[in-house]
């Protein structure tokens, strides 16, 4: 008897497949439903780049070597430290690729950066459609750019002749069988994967299987990565120092997010914040209306945000100043404290700013992540 292999996600467990009407079904991916992407949509190759700063010595360097990876048919992974310019180093292969009519896909794990991205693009692709994908947002799949998130792939058999996928060590792509399946089906070209917080071990193995492996260590801007302040103490001492850290922002005109490891900790955080702060609002996975409420906060509406991991990444808010209440609970590696650290000083026009962990005590991640950050800033010193 011939074994049941699963034509979206690959898998082929008995254990994760099911009979309806004695046909079999896969389990893994039994929610990856719904329209499929044609392959003869044809792009627009007329589109300009419309960029309005230059690219670094760097960053021009790592994108022509891109463009020749794919033209060689190879495959790229850039390591880049955060805030260095990942989307901005991949503009001229996609740009490339629009000219040649090829099929180009930028997917991420989240849709809140996907969104983010999606209004980045609009300006910089400006002549060509853009369909932004993800759950509940699938009226329009086919465009010159697809901007997606991973689960959004399984519409889009061999289709890409480039795809470009940020943040592959992020939940909940990173070490998920049947994503990184529905990924590589997904590819009828070559692709690119970018991180801030790629593993050594994660970079050999791609170099061993043939892929390039290119590293961007500085910032765009060339600022250091800001090094996190650590205030400890009791949870009650903790809501007292973050209540004073939002009153100095305040008086400062700077705007915070605060990340909470847990949903609960989210709305219990912002219910204490808003009986003394009155200008803010908080945001997580199961919260109503979340892209209003970020546009919102963009859009200065807003102070402060408590929020948990969904804006850890890919969100780029101007002088933006960064607390992490709870700063040792286990949901916090060092990648994931960098990544949040991160978010802090992404504009040329606003270069730095703070981030305070707030902690009952000290441990390994917290210690890893400022030696990491401190790593980070020594290199930059050593390239001037």
């Amino acid at each position: 008897m011939n074994t049941y292999v699963c034509p979206v996600c690959g898998n082929a467990d008995t254990r994760a497949i099911g009979f309806l009407n004695n046909k079999p079904y896969c389990r893994k991916c039994l929610t990856f439903k719904g329209q499929e992407a044609k392959k003869d949509y044809q792009v627009n190759t007329k589109g300009d780049l419309y960029l309005s700063y230059p690219l670094t010595e760097d960053q021009s360097k790592i994108s022509a070597q891109l463009i020749e990876n794919f033209k060689n048919k190879e495959n790229s992974f850039v390591a880049a430290i955060c805030g260095s310019g990942k989307t901005e180093i991949i503009l001229g292969a996609i740009h490339y690729c629009l000219t040649n009519g090829l099929h180009v896909g930028f997917c991420v794990p989240r849709r809140d950066v996907a969104i983010d991205l999606y209004d980045r693009f609009k300006t910089i692709f400006k002549d060509n459609s853009i369909a932004l994908v993800y759950g509940g947002h699938t009226t329009l799949i086919q465009a010159d750019i697809i901007c997606c998130t991973t689960h959004q792939l399984f519409r889009y058999k061999d289709y890409f002749d480039l795809l470009i996928v940020d943040e592959v060590d992020a939940f909940p792509f990173h070490n998920n069988e049947t994503l990184n399946s529905i990924f590589y089906r997904s590819i009828k070209g070559n692709y690119i994967m970018l991180s801030a917080t790629a593993s050594e071990a994660s970079l050999k193995e791609f170099e061993k299987e043939g892929g390039k492996v290119l590293y961007l260590n500085e910032r765009f801007h060339r600022y250091p990565l800001p090094v996190p302040e650590v205030k400890t103490g009791n949870r009650f001492a903790l809501l007292f120092k973050l209540y004073r850290l939002i009153r100095i922002f305040e008086k400062q005109e700077k705007q915070v997010f605060i990340f909470t490891p847990t949903i609960k900790e989210c709305e219990s955080i912002y219910r204490f914040l808003h009986i003394l702060v009155k200008k803010g609002n908080y945001v997580h996975s199961k919260r109503d209306n979340r892209e209003g409420i970020i546009q919102d906060f963009k859009d200065k509406k807003y102070m402060y945000l408590v929020t948990t991991s969904v804006l850890e990444r890919g969100v780029t808010v101007k002088d933006l100043q960064v607390v992490i209440f709870n700063a040792s609970h286990s949901i916090y590696t060092s990648e994931t404290l960098i990544q949040i650290s991160g978010r802090v000083g992404r504009k040329m026009d606003a270069p730095e700013g703070k981030v305070v962990y707030l902690s009952e005590r000290y441990n390994e991640a917290i210690q890893e992540s400022i030696a990491s950050i401190n790593k980070s800033n020594k290199n930059l010193q050593n390239l001037f």
